[in-house]
């Protein structure tokens, strides 16, 4: 193994909400994708966080402790996918599950697109969309077992964006600081509104050895459907959150 394997592997494991995510087998696949996204970084601007360490800690491991929350063969939409965090960790670690990365900017998604390519990663597809408007498309609403959604927005607007599209009995997993708390109060009604329950509300450490990192980790449960009229336009979600 490569001195990054060992250390991907030993971060990982040194943290319980991440613990024997990452192993042998799939951290070459982790190395190969680090590499690429720091030299397309140079250009194209996919993160500020710019040293293996830091995208080991804050990218890798950070996205992979949703992984056990991932029913088996689920079908899966990252919002935001971003720089293709969690939607690429999550097609790594779970080759049983589909997953369709959205975002709204064009070049994100064409990188998110080319790397799923580049590493192989047949489960990941992606989309160049505003999620709430693939909220108001019927072969997409509520056809999701879960909605991932990582560092995105304030809870009760990305709640109006990711509770449409997740079916009734699926989930909405939203990945946040530990400031959640706050969050989670400010969303209480739009949780309800748009027919979730909070489920579990999962604080977590990780840390590398040399630095630490508070997480949240939000499960909400879609108990019913949500009224037709969710999602709103983004001029209405921003302008009047729920």
């Amino acid at each position: 193994m490569s001195n990054f394997q060992e250390k991907l592997i030993s971060v990982a494991n040194r943290n319980e909400a991440t613990k024997n995510l990452i192993n042998e087998k799939n951290a070459p696949l982790f190395e190969k994708l680090c590499a690429h996204m720091l030299e397309v970084n140079k250009s194209l601007n996919l993160t500020a966080i710019k040293d293996e360490d830091g995208v080991i800690l804050k990218h890798i491991v950070d996205s992979s402790a949703c992984v056990p929350y991932i029913n088996s063969s689920a079908r899966l939409c990252d919002i935001g996918c971003g720089g293709g965090f969690p939607t690429l960790v999550i097609g790594i670690l779970r080759g049983d599950v589909s997953i369709l990365g959205v975002d709204s900017v064009t070049k994100k998604v064409k990188y998110v697109e080319d790397t799923a390519a580049f590493l192989g990663l047949e489960n990941v597809t992606v989309s160049n969309a505003r999620a709430e408007e693939m909220g108001q498309d019927k072969g997409l609403r509520e056809s999701f077992d879960i909605a991932t959604a990582r560092a995105v927005g304030r809870l009760n607007l990305i709640c109006e964006l990711c509770l449409p599209l997740v079916k009734v009995g699926g989930k909405f997993l939203a990945m946040k600081s530990l400031s959640a708390g706050e969050e989670l109060k400010e969303a209480k009604r739009a949780i309800e509104l748009l027919g979730g329950l909070v489920e579990e509300v999962k604080e977590y450490s990780l840390t590398d050895g040399q630095e630490t990192v508070e997480r949240t980790i939000i499960v909400i449960r879609k108990v019913k459907s949500t009224p037709p009229i969710y999602p709103r336009n983004n001029s209405q979600i921003a302008k009047k959150p729920l």
